[in-house]
């Protein structure tokens, strides 16, 4: 990187351009930030579909997103768990009503290909962000800046880097963050499903012993009125097996898995198998770089925390961010990401740890782990306050929200 290599200045260099990444480029050059997203935009369609609940839903209304994507997606009105492990002792089905805790609706399930495009095209009209569709080579942490070079040769300076680039981060890498890294002997297959039967905007998970197989409401297409999306973990011998099936053998083994709840199936596009993983970076933020969304931490599907996690990352760092710019800080410092830190740690750790526990708990044909299982179960769907405690804990998390996800929007300064 000599002197004589043209630069581009930014505040703030966001690397990767998956949803996460182009989420919080967005909202912090509506923050007011000059920004710099740096990442291959992905928008092929892969069968993965992304839940969003309340506080997420405001996050998007918040930056004027929202209003493209609520014809996009299906409303998730309710969520019911039903205990598919041949148990000796079931855990009673649970059933959860997004009007108990005075919602229409817990959130909305959009295709990922949808949404990441939708991001994208939003990113590309954003004023002060500029979209870089190429890949980070390099990264270099100075005292004042932090350089970074594209394969393509481009440089990007900038102030603070953000990094969304996945678990396999290579701005955390370059800045000596490390991360705890772990496997599970699942894989996770995706796919789009059709079927007789109508949804009612139900989300229904059936948990089995190699982990959930989970129908998430998806909205109807011209042809196809009932339509849900399919993620289901199984061995990876499973998986392999199942790779090889056509259309119709895989439908029929998804309505089979699930009793038939909604009839006979079809599924047909694209497919995913993704390997069950998990990380958990040590520290979420360092000299000139704070973690989000995958960089930051990773765990298997369950009960659609991932993206919701990682959008309360990216409306907790705005709220840092202009707080630290207002107040006349280093937008890099540690001492001002230092708050970022604490602002997240709690949530990410009790998010991550009770997501291993719950899988784990599928995973073990134990009778006193099926017995603690089903009396959490049991306790979810009898006592009414810790059930609605739980389903607000899930949509809209205790404590004070980051302004973008609060309730009422919040208020712009007016300029002088």
């Amino acid at each position: 990187m000599g002197s004589s290599t043209p630069e581009t200045r930014a505040d703030i260099l966001v690397a990767g351009a998956g949803a996460a990444g182009l989420a919080a480029a967005i909202a912090l050059a509506d923050a007011g930030f000059s920004v710099a997203c740096v990442g291959r935009v992905d928008r092929r369609a892969n069968g993965r579909t992304l839940a969003l609940f309340e506080a997420s839903l405001r996050f998007l209304k918040a930056l004027g997103l929202w209003q493209k994507l609520r014809a996009k997606s299906a409303p998730i009105e309710k969520i019911r768990m039903i205990d598919a492990t041949g148990a000796l002792l079931s855990a009673p089905e649970a059933f959860f009503a997004a009007s108990e805790i005075g919602l229409s609706a817990f959130g909305a399930n959009v295709e990922n290909d949808v949404l990441v495009e939708t991001l994208a095209d939003h990113a590309e009209a954003c004023p002060g962000l500029q979209l870089v569709e190429d890949l980070l080579e390099d990264v270099r942490y100075g005292a004042d800046l932090v350089r970074a070079t594209t394969a393509a040769g481009k440089v990007v300076a900038a102030k603070l880097v953000v990094a969304a680039d996945g678990r396999a981060s290579l701005a955390r890498t370059k800045a000596g963050l490390s991360a705890r890294t772990w496997s599970y002997p699942q894989v996770a297959l995706t796919a789009l499903l059709s079927h007789e039967k109508p949804h009612r905007n139900i989300s229904t998970e059936f948990h089995t012993r190699s982990g959930p197989c989970t129908l998430v409401p998806l909205r109807p297409l011209e042809g196809t009125p009932h339509r849900s999306s399919l993620v289901w973990l199984m061995t990876p011998e499973e998986a392999e097996r199942r790779r090889g099936l056509d259309d119709e053998a895989l439908a029929d083994e998804v309505a089979r898995q699930v009793d038939h709840l909604l009839g006979p199936m079809a599924t047909g596009g694209a497919r995913g198998f993704f390997p069950m993983a998990g990380m958990s970076a040590d520290k979420l933020a360092g000299h000139r770089i704070a973690l989000i969304g995958e960089a930051a931490h990773v765990f298997p599907p369950l009960a659609a925390q991932g993206l919701n996690l990682s959008l309360r990352d990216c409306a907790a760092l705005v709220d840092v961010l202009e707080d630290a710019r207002d107040g006349g800080e280093d937008i890099g410092a540690v001492r001002t990401l230092g708050a970022y830190q604490r602002a997240r740690r709690h949530d990410i750790t009790w998010r991550t740890n009770g997501i291993d526990l719950l899988n784990r708990s599928l995973l073990m044909d134990v009778v006193p782990v099926d017995i603690l299982r089903g009396a959490g179960l049991f306790a979810f769907a009898m006592i009414g306050p810790l059930r609605r405690a739980i389903m607000r804990e899930g949509v809209v998390p205790h404590g004070t929200l980051p302004r973008l996800m609060q309730k009422r929007p919040r208020l712009r300064a007016v300029p002088p």
